[in-house]
């Protein structure tokens, strides 16, 4: 089984930093997954460019509104195990996700329960709270509600500001997704 990994589909909506981590990890021989392609619901998203010059296979999707059917059918087609999202900033519906049990993962910037949904940096500060950081979860129709996969947490400082707040978050961010997908295989992979 050694040479067996899971494959990868990811969806994007801009600079697709996380992606980026993700296709850096998969680089490496004994990491236990790869990526199959990459999906957009952004024509100009920054992300695009890194994944086709990565020789990865990357799609548009329709946006408004969101082609589910093309998405589900390409990543039949692309032979997906576990779908990742990475800065998608679409809402994906119940009968997409009950299709897709167990199968799609997201990272959120918030040590979740706290802080669903957007601008958790920004509701981080706001509550005062000295340590957030971000939360690898499985996703469920109701928004940041998922089981658990893995957390990092960052300490917030009294002078952070949200760009601060959003770098130190996003840092461990790409540590993060990457130990999850390596849980995850690891799982996959035995079973």
């Amino acid at each position: 089984m050694h040479d067996k990994k899971i494959r990868l589909g990811i969806l994007i909506s801009g600079r697709g930093s996380n992606m980026q981590a993700l296709v850096q990890a998969c680089k490496d021989q004994d990491f236990p997954a790869k990526v199959s392609c990459v999906l957009t619901n952004n024509s100009c998203a920054a992300g695009l460019r890194f994944a086709e010059n990565e020789k990865i296979p990357t799609i548009v999707v329709a946006d408004k509104p969101l082609d589910i059917c093309r998405i589900h059918a390409i990543l039949v087609k692309y032979r997906v195990d576990l779908v990742c999202l990475a800065g998608f900033m679409r809402i994906l519906k119940a009968d997409f996700l009950e299709k897709w049990k167990n199968r799609v993962i997201n990272i959120h910037p918030s040590l979740l329960p706290a802080f669903k949904g957007l601008n958790a940096q920004e509701q981080a500060l706001k509550a005062g709270v000295n340590m957030t950081g971000c939360t690898v979860h499985y996703v469920t129709p109701e928004i940041d509600s998922g089981s658990t996969i893995l957390q990092y947490s960052v300490p917030v400082f009294p002078d952070d500001d949200l760009h601060t707040l959003s770098e130190r978050i996003l840092f461990v961010e790409h540590k993060c997704y990457v130990e999850a997908i390596k849980l995850i295989a690891k799982v996959k992979l035995c079973n």
